[in-house]
């Protein structure tokens, strides 16, 4: 199918490219004042907020997961919230529970209590320690934007973003992820520990000066109106079924896939793969000040958004074969054009 024609102007579309690319680095590097080293991260959280997505970070605790998060709703005046995930956890902690109350005439009636999922930013803290019934209260939010409790349906503010982590270093107590929950995350980004010079930074500023105050230079009406721009970045047919290959590359029983896949990987990536690589893709482009996407924007992703959607089998397994490894080798084989 072919890239639908705009109807913009390509001098509007491209002053629309060069405001969301200054928007986007002020925003970045106000972000960066309080968050530091963590670019990738940085980076990635910011893509899937304004793309509609959501993220899943793994990392031992302490590296600033909730300190992103916080500096997220200063600066872009979002409303916050942090769950803590723990084996007792119910459903009904999250979205909400029916409560029994009296009016002014003393008629009892059911009142709904909203839990912390109504929210704009939500903090889903170590995620894999709740069970998996109390995980899957958080799927139609994740996807739909809204939560259906007694029978009612009710839509969440936009922008709706969750950031959920986990520790990849404690496994006892806790309750990986499926598959179909996972694939609701638009990346998954693995933070790395700081390295001496960051670690320095953090502790002087954390401990040894004031804490930082983040100015807001963004707003929900403000981020909708960023995205609607998204929907006009072109992206032409190559470069599209550039990242259909790339997806389908993930799969051991298509044409596209290499020996390793084939020998390693028991199933690849979703659409939804393919769906967060343009996504993701269109958004860099801007950040860039381009109108357009380019093979490279396709590939700038790949690993944070493919390597949560590859299941290893039992000899990948065995062999303790890193994803991140197989994704970025097929990136590097794959021809742009076919």
């Amino acid at each position: 199918m072919n890239q639908p024609e705009t109807t913009e102007e390509p001098t509007v579309l491209q002053a629309e490219a060069d405001h969301f690319k200054k928007v986007f680095n002020e925003v970045r590097s106000e972000i960066g004042r309080m968050i530091i080293g963590q670019e990738k991260v940085v980076e990635s959280t910011l893509y899937a907020l304004f793309c509609g997505g959501n993220v899943l970070l793994e990392g031992v605790p302490g590296l600033g997961k909730t300190e992103l998060v916080k500096a997220l709703s200063k600066v872009l005046e979002l409303h916050f919230q942090r769950i803590q995930f723990t084996p007792d956890l119910m459903p009904a902690d999250i979205i909400g529970t029916n409560i029994m109350s009296t009016d002014e005439t003393g008629t009892y009636r059911f009142e709904f209590r909203k839990g912390p999922i109504f929210t704009q930013l939500l903090l889903a803290d170590e995620i894999n320690r709740a069970s998996p019934k109390t995980q899957s209260a958080l799927l139609e939010t994740m996807q739909e934007g809204t939560v259906t409790a007694g029978g009612t349906q009710y839509r969440l503010d936009q922008p709706f973003f969750v950031l959920a982590t986990q520790n990849p270093i404690e496994q006892e107590g806790t309750y990986p992820l499926p598959e179909a929950q996972l694939d609701r995350f638009m990346f998954k980004v693995n933070v790395p520990f700081p390295n001496r010079d960051e670690l320095n930074m953090i502790v002087q500023q954390t401990i040894l000066k004031q804490p930082v105050e983040l100015k807001k230079l963004l707003n929900s009406e403000q981020i909708l109106e960023l995205r609607s721009v998204l929907e006009k970045v072109v992206v032409v047919e190559p470069i599209r079924d550039y990242a259909i290959r790339l997806v389908l590359s993930t799969h051991p029983g298509t044409d596209f896939a290499t020996d390793e896949i084939r020998r390693f990987v028991h199933w690849g990536a979703s659409p939804r793969a393919a769906q967060s690589l343009v996504k993701a893709a269109r958004v860099r482009a801007l950040s860039e000040g381009r109108a357009h996407v380019a093979f490279e924007d396709i590939r700038y992703f790949a690993n944070e958004v493919l390597q949560h959607r590859v299941l290893l089998n039992y000899d990948g397994q065995a062999e303790n074969v890193g994803v991140d490894d197989l994704i970025t080798k097929i990136c590097k084989d794959l021809p742009e054009k076919e």
